[in-house]
Order: structure tokens, then C-alpha cells, then sequence
């Protein structure tokens, strides 16, 4: 597994969720009054909690049962917190997760309602990236980002929307192509669509597979929405990335959206360390960062 590429992606996302968090919940023009510009406490949330016991567990190899145990030691145990406690949590992430506490099994444990497609295993997905790489078919890829975020989000278009982000960030290794990447993930869930299990959701996908490249990236801001619906997140992340060309505007600019700013600045922070390296984000919002040395050791 590439360490630089997993430590690019755990700061980027601590980085972003941290940025994001004081201005959670507060509307767009709130924000647009009383910008973030840089890192306050360094305190992330649920989304890094997340990720980090995701990449906990793969350091022993992919083993779905052992996500979840991590899943259900961040919720009983404050396993990978800031502050020894889990807060910020979803109901859909909550009941999941006590499902797995109960002995549900691990693949059916998540929700799979319409209404259980909130952004909270997008939030977390981007760890699995190094592990993917590694793996020799796009069917087998497919098939653990399914697993790992019906931990949680079982639904098909949080599983969709996993695996979007997922063939996106595979494609910017290397050569941060945001353009060719975009374009390759459209062409996987295009594909996707027309399986029997994802009918029906290709409208909700219609910016993000029928769109050209410039014309996504000229969406207006007002039209972008950054709520907790996975398809505003991904939206908004994706659209904070095409338009800019640094680390740094680019989280600034996913966390002003407002609404569910960490999550946005968790999701914008892994893809823009996966395009720009972790060496990238400035080094006063990684000295600012709770139990930064924790997550540093980890991806080492």
C-alpha cells in the first residue's frame, strides 16, 4: 500500500473536516459574511474518526468484519477520537452501527431506505484508495467499496456514489488528471447503471455522469448544493476541486459552502490530497490538528 498516498488522504481529510466543523450547520450567506480562512481548534468529527478506523483495520488487510469492529470501537469506546468520545454521529451511522453491535451481520447491517442516503459513508470511503490500487479487476473494486459502505449506507446510491469517489481518486494517482478522472468515473457508474440493482438511479447521477468536464465546473456556486444527501456532498466536493488549483483555496472554498461544511471539507480534503500531496496543505493547518502525530504514525 503507497504510505504517501495514505497519509495524503487521512490529513487531507482530517484537515478538512477540522476546517469545516466550526461553521457545521450554518447557512451559506452566514458564512459568506464570516469566512473560514484558515484552522481555529484543530478538533475534527465522526467523518475522520471514520476514515482513520477504516485505515486501522486495512493494515492488516481487507477484512470486513474487522472494519466493523473498528466501526463499532469508535461508537462504545471513542476508538480514534479527538477527545476519547464519538460525537457528530448520523442516525443512519447510529443505528448501523448498533446493528453490528447486536451481531447483525456486517454486509447487512447499514441502512437501505431512500431516506438512509445521507453523506455518511462517502465521508469515510477514501481510505480504501491504496488498497484498490492493488487489486487486479474493477469488479473486485466494486465489490468492497459495496461491502465497506453498506456497513453503514446500504442503499444502492450511497454505494454508487462510494464507488464514483473511489474510481475518481484511483484515476488522479499519479498524474492528478481531475479532467480524465472525472471522465473515467463517469464512464464506471454509467456502466453501473445499467445493472440490474441500480435502475432507477442514473437521475440522480445526471450533473454527475452527463455533464461535460467545463460545464460542471461552470455550474454556479448558488446551484451546488452542500447538504448531507450524498449527492449534494459529492457534487460539492468535485466542484470545489475543478475549480481551483491548490490544496488550500480549494478546502477553503468546499467549507464556505456552509450547511454540512465538515463533511464537504472531508470529502474535498482526500481528493485534494490524492491530486496534490499531502506536502501540499499548509503546514500550520497540519500543526493545528488534533492527534495529528496519531494519524501521521498511522499512515507510516
Amino acid at each position: 500500500m503507497d504510505k504517501r498516498l495514505l497519509k495524503s488522504i487521512l490529513l487531507g481529510t482530517a484537515v478538512g473536516d477540522a476546517l469545516g466543523f466550526p461553521v457545521q450547520f450554518l447557512d451559506r450567506e452566514y458564512v459568506r459574511r464570516n469566512p473560514v480562512v484558515g484552522m481555529t481548534s484543530g478538533r475534527w468529527s465522526d467523518d475522520t474518526s471514520l476514515s482513520l478506523c477504516l485505515a486501522d483495520s486495512l493494515r492488516k488487510g481487507y477484512d470486513l468484519k474487522d472494519i466493523a469492529d473498528k466501526f463499532v470501537g469508535w461508537l462504545m469506546d471513542g476508538l480514534w477520537t479527538p477527545e476519547g468520545w464519538a460525537f457528530d454521529i448520523g442516525m443512519t451511522t447510529y443505528r448501523a452501527i448498533c446493528n453490528l453491535d447486536n451481531g447483525v451481520e456486517p454486509w447487512l447491517a447499514g441502512m437501505d431506505r431512500e431516506r438512509d442516503n445521507g453523506n455518511g459513508s462517502l465521508m469515510r470511503i477514501s481510505p480504501l484508495i491504496p488498497y484498490l490500487l492493488d487489486l487486479p479487476s474493477a469488479e473486485e473494486r466494486i465489490w468492497v467499496v459495496s461491502e465497506v459502505s453498506s456497513l453503514t449506507h446500504r442503499h444502492p446510491r450511497s454505494i454508487l456514489a462510494c464507488v464514483y469517489l473511489c474510481e475518481f481518486g484511483m484515476a488522479c494517482v499519479g498524474c492528478g488528471d481531475v479532467r480524465g478522472a472525472f471522465a473515467h468515473a463517469q464512464e464506471v457508474i454509467r456502466a453501473l447503471l445499467r445493472r440490474e440493482g441500480f435502475h432507477g438511479e442514473g437521475v440522480h447521477f445526471e450533473r454527475l455522469v452527463d455533464e461535460p468536464f467545463e460545464r460542471f465546473r461552470a455550474i454556479p456556486e448558488e446551484v451546488i448544493r452542500s447538504t448531507g444527501y450524498v449527492i449534494d456532498t459529492l457534487e460539492a466536493s468535485l466542484w470545489s476541486l475543478f475549480n481551483h488549483d491548490n490544496f488550500k483555496d480549494t478546502l477553503l472554498a468546499a467549507v464556505n459552502l456552509g450547511h454540512d461544511a465538515d463533511t464537504v471539507g472531508a470529502v474535498t480534503g482526500a481528493m485534494a490530497g490524492v491530486v496534490y500531496g499531502w506536502e501540499a496543505i499548509p503546514a500550520e493547518w497540519i500543526e493545528g490538528l488534533a492527534r495529528k502525530d496519531d494519524i501521521i504514525a498511522l499512515a507510516d
